[in-house]
């Protein structure tokens, strides 16, 4: 059995020394990447408790269950923000990112204790892959709702829009996973080179500007 709550304190606890620390500045960082981890904790139960009351088989629980579950929650602190502090536009992406980042840290890291970390070449590309995924998730979810947030109209059909793409891109690399083989490999691959691509496209609009 992995204790995961054990993992979170572990994790957590040098961050809110870091945050004490820092200072003000710093504080939101910090908060985030527990929020992030303690978003992928209460995914971890909740993913569970919808598996064993829908008699749910592992690819079912991988492919249908765990995409929802894990874009809502990781949605959640998002939108607290949004709504309670009303940051500027700016701040609402890396926001999301941070949250992606810290989210697939923690469950790389529960992933690794699980099942072993003796096989580098595997877990090089699933650390990357996992990473690269949550990130892209959460760069389509922060830098839409910087857009949508701006417009009153927008906001809950923008928010709706968005969580439904990112649900929908977590369920497809997901099923890749799950289905094995080279699919498995082009699952690990296909996110980092969405985010390299992403951010090339960015570099080339700035240098033209």
């Amino acid at each position: 059995m992995t204790y995961i709550e054990n993992i979170f304190l572990c994790m957590v606890s040098p961050l809110l020394v870091a945050a004490l620390c820092m200072g003000r500045r710093q504080l939101r960082f910090f908060l985030f990447c527990i929020a992030g981890m303690g978003m992928c904790l209460l995914s971890a139960y909740i993913n569970t408790f919808l598996a064993a009351v829908c008699q749910a088989d592992a690819l079912a629980a991988t492919a249908e269950i765990a995409p929802v579950v894990e874009e809502m929650m990781k949605l959640l602190p998002l939108v607290f923000y949004l709504l309670v502090f009303e940051p500027e536009s700016e701040r609402i992406k890396p926001a999301a990112i941070t949250l992606a980042l810290s989210f697939a840290t923690f469950e790389n890291v529960c992933y690794l204790i699980q099942n072993g970390a003796d096989r580098f070449s595997f877990i090089f590309f699933r650390g990357f892959g996992t990473g690269a995924m949550h990130v892209l998730c959460g760069l389509i979810v922060g830098g839409g709702l910087a857009y949508a947030w701006r417009r009153t109209w927008l906001k809950i059909a923008g928010t709706c829009g968005l969580l439904g793409a990112a649900i929908t891109l977590h369920a497809i690399y997901n099923l890749l996973i799950a289905y094995g083989g080279a699919a498995q490999y082009v699952a690990y691959v296909l996110p980092v080179l969405l985010v390299a691509a992403g951010r090339w496209s960015a570099f080339r609009l700035s240098q033209r500007k």
